[in-house]
Order: C-alpha cells, then structure tokens, then sequence
C-alpha cells in the first residue's frame, strides 16, 4: 500500500547532543593545532565554520533536519578541517600549494580531495535546502513532493551556497596574503564539483522521495 505524502507520519524531533559533542571535539582539537601552527588563514576558516556551526543549529530548530543530515554536516565540517591542517608526506601527488590533504591528487590530474569534499558539501547543501523548502509549505498547505522543478530550485540554492563559500575564499585571500585557496582554474574546479554534487543530491532525493512507503494490508 502506498500513504499519500500528505498521510506519511511525521519524523521525531532529533537530538543534537551527540553530534554536537562530536562537532565540538575536533573543532577544539583543529582550533588548538592551528594556533600553534601560527596558521592565520586558517583561525580565520574556523571562524567561519563555527557561524556556519550556529546557522544549521538555528536551521534545525526552525525545520528540524534528519539525523542523517546533521551527521553529514558535521563529517563534512571534520573533512574541512582535516583538508587545512593534515599534511601529507613529500612522495604524495599534490597540487601547487601547501602540502596539505587539499592539495592532494586522489587520481593525479583528475579528482582532488579539495574536490570530493566540494561536491559531498554542497550536495549536502541542497539536501538542506530541500528539508527548509519541505518544512515552510508544510507549515501553510501540508506535504510537499520532490517535483523537477523543486529539485532544480534546491540544486540551485546548493549551488548559490557553493558561491558564496568561493566569496568567502576570495576575501581570505584579501585578508592574508599567503593562502592555499588557489586561483581562476581551482575556483572554476570548485564551482564544477559544486554543480555535480547538487545534482546528484537532487537526483538521490526525487528518487527516494518518490519510494513507496509499505504499510501492513
């Protein structure tokens, strides 16, 4: 039997507690090795990341995310962190930069982690985006499905996040001098990555959302 969308049950409010603990531990820990590395640019990123941190709690509160988002966020916030501050060997394929996991060539001339963690990011984004959408019409006139037209209105808020954060690049390039943000070609890599983890999201959610909830006959 298939239940309408306006008759699926409504999920539980969910605890932030956990995620929250696991988000605090190593934004302390990269917080900590950044200082002490004199690492400007990236206090600066972590920064950032904790307004960012605020928003999604205040997010949360107004739509209440699933769990599986937030655990997503706060993994993609660990894989920034880890991108800025691990170094890896010298015999390791790197871009021009720091030696560091963002630079890395996970297939040499082809994939970056800095890339990878783009398009999981910001397909996380539209995954958001999409749960804020959902929430604020099911507050005025019930359900709402994953239409295409929504699905290209969630990509695209993801990837208007994912402009902003090269704004954001851009001004910390302004701010210090010395920078691994890179230049024209590693922005346009980033906003391509962008674009293909939005669609992919957006293509992930209109299938899920259209699955068949199974009751008992």
């Amino acid at each position: 039997m298939t239940i309408p969308l306006a008759d699926k049950p409504r999920l539980s409010p969910v605890s932030i507690w956990p995620v929250a603990s696991f988000t605090l531990l190593y934004m302390v820990a990269a917080l900590s090795l950044a200082l002490s590395r004199g690492n400007l640019e990236f206090i600066l990123y972590i920064v950032v990341t904790l307004l960012l941190i605020v928003a999604v709690w205040r997010v949360h509160r107004s739509v209440t995310l699933s769990g599986a988002t937030l655990w997503g966020l706060s993994i993609w916030g660990l894989a920034h962190m880890a991108g800025g501050l691990i170094q890896v060997p010298a015999d390791w394929p790197i871009d021009a930069g720091s030696r560091v996991l963002y630079s890395l060539w996970l297939i040499p001339d082809r994939l970056k982690y800095d890339q990878l963690v783009h398009a999981y990011g910001f397909g996380l984004s539209t995954w958001v985006c999409w749960q804020g959408l959902r929430a604020a019409v099911r507050r005025r006139s019930g359900e709402l499905g994953p239409s295409f037209g929504l699905m290209v209105l969630a990509a695209a808020a993801g990837m208007g996040l994912g402009a902003l954060n090269e704004l954001l690049e851009f001004i910390a390039t302004l701010l210090v001098p010395e920078t691994n943000v890179g230049g024209y070609i590693n922005t346009g890599w980033d906003l391509a990555a962008n674009f293909i983890g939005c669609v992919i999201a957006a293509m992930l959610i209109g299938w899920f959302d259209r699955v068949p909830v199974k009751t008992g006959a």
